[in-house]
């Protein structure tokens, strides 16, 4: 099992409720979370405190998750990157992501957050896409 103590998680969600509940339950878990609501905001949060983990939904607004995702991982290659998402377009987008070498860990919404816990505290696993 995993230090939760000071491990940093950002969670990206442009629905609010999602980001601030999984933000919530992760620092009642004892992980220091943050939640923000767009992949502009969890660039500009990632660039000033590098997260350990970021868990992001992949279809949002300007900017979508695979594309922070992409930008978080080459500025802090150690963060662990987990994508996660409801929408039907988006083994599309990872198919096009793990074909220009971008993989990433990937889960489907809804997420239980004692699965979400049980993941992050587990050694990271190379997704099959």
């Amino acid at each position: 099992m995993h230090e939760r103590r000071n491990q940093r998680v950002l969670i990206v969600d442009d629905q609010h409720l999602i980001a601030d509940t999984l933000a919530l339950i992760l620092e009642q878990n004892g992980y220091d979370a943050e939640a923000v609501y767009s992949g502009e905001s969890a660039i500009e949060s990632a660039i000033a405190h590098p997260p350990d983990v970021m868990i992001s939904d992949v279809v949002m607004g300007k900017m979508n998750g695979i594309e922070t995702a992409v930008f978080v991982a080459a500025h802090n290659p150690l963060c662990r990157i987990i994508l996660f998402s409801g929408q039907a377009m988006t083994p599309e987008l990872l198919c096009r992501a793990n074909a220009q070498g971008h993989i990433f860990e990937f889960f489907s919404k809804p997420i239980h957050p004692k699965f979400l816990l049980e993941q992050l505290d587990a050694e990271p696993q190379r997704p099959n896409l």
